[in-house]
């Protein structure tokens, strides 16, 4: 069975993190079924993406087993590269590395049962993603989920401008998709521009989203043709032929 699933509705993308039996927590399966998701999305015709979880929760965070060198592969506009607008649907428990999935994603809506915690205060190690909250909220809010380790309901999230709308029980998807289709029926271009202008010009991104961008456009070199090519032809001593790929 795999990790994540992908399935379109017209022009809108849903992405699901499929580990109901763990409560979608998130092992390496999960990271890499999410990276390649997120590209498959941006190389198809879809115009929005919803992000969910199957089951009664979005995600309770990483497995322990998943270095947190590793999670940033999963995260949108980090480990892809995609100036499409995504939504993303909770419900139940949204923790850890999955409160920072929901964080990059541009528009969100919870059910009135989510609740959101970021609680690596309790757990001695974090990956540093989630400074980027400070940008998207209020900053006195942001330290409060950051410095606290405890639950925010959805609706607070809502009061903070972490979510933008609250939903029925239940209903978190079918609300979901009716922003994503409202958006998708706008210019393309524009919402991409718009969505790339506030993502890498207005928002400040904190070292470690500037460290997985980085990470990501290098390692797309270093293992690129050209790379394998270069190799190849200082060993048989000849010109390269570069493809640009």
């Amino acid at each position: 069975m795999t990790a994540v699933s992908i399935a379109t509705h017209g022009n809108v993308v849903v992405i699901s993190i499929d580990r109901r039996e763990r409560r979608n927590a998130i092992d390496i399966d999960v990271v890499r079924g999410l990276q390649e998701a997120f590209a498959k999305f941006d190389a198809s015709d879809g115009r929005v993406a919803v992000l969910t979880g199957v089951g009664d929760d979005f995600s309770v965070g990483s497995d322990p087993n998943v270095p947190v060198t590793e999670l940033w592969r999963c995260m949108p506009t980090i480990g892809t590269v995609t100036k499409k607008p995504i939504v993303t649907a909770v419900a139940g428990e949204c923790q850890g590395s999955a409160f920072t999935l929901n964080m990059f994603a541009d528009l969100c809506v919870a059910d009135e049962s989510a609740n959101f915690c970021y609680p690596e205060g309790t757990h001695g190690a974090w990956g540093g993603l989630a400074a980027g909250l400070a940008v998207r909220i209020p900053h006195k809010i942001a330290m409060e989920v950051l410095l606290l380790s405890q639950p925010i309901s959805a609706r607070r999230a809502y009061e903070a401008g972490l979510v933008n709308r609250v939903a029925p029980r239940g209903k978190h998807i079918e609300t979901a998709l009716e922003i994503a289709h409202v958006v998708a029926a706008r210019a393309p271009l524009v919402m991409q521009s718009m969505k790339h202008f506030v993502t890498d010009h207005v928002l400040v991104q904190s070292p470690s989203e500037i460290l997985g961008r980085t990470t990501r456009d290098l390692t797309a070199v270093r293992t690129s043709q050209d790379a394998a090519e270069g190799k190849r032809a200082m060993a048989e001593g000849r010109p390269p032929e570069f493809v640009g790929k």
